[in-house]
């Protein structure tokens, strides 16, 4: 589900010139998604190498430029 939304918010804000802010909600959303993992134990936590061993399991889609807004003008 988590994919999807990501795809979703790429697809709509995912334009020339986006690509940091991007990146930077993509980071973010790794951060929120390993505090709230860290919520469900009160004992075991969800440490940076461990996220790490599961991202490349579940891999996030990273950030990419789907709309182009600087076009070259077709030849005649």
């Amino acid at each position: 589900m988590l994919t999807l939304k990501l795809r979703g918010h790429y697809s709509y804000y995912g334009i020339t010139g986006n690509g940091h802010s991007l990146y930077a909600f993509w980071w973010t959303v790794q951060g929120i998604w390993r505090r709230w993992l860290n919520r469900r134990s009160q004992r075991a936590k969800m440490w940076w190498p461990k996220f790490r061993l599961l991202l490349q399991r579940y891999r996030l889609p990273r950030p990419v430029t789907v709309h182009g807004i600087f076009r070259t003008a077709a030849k005649p």
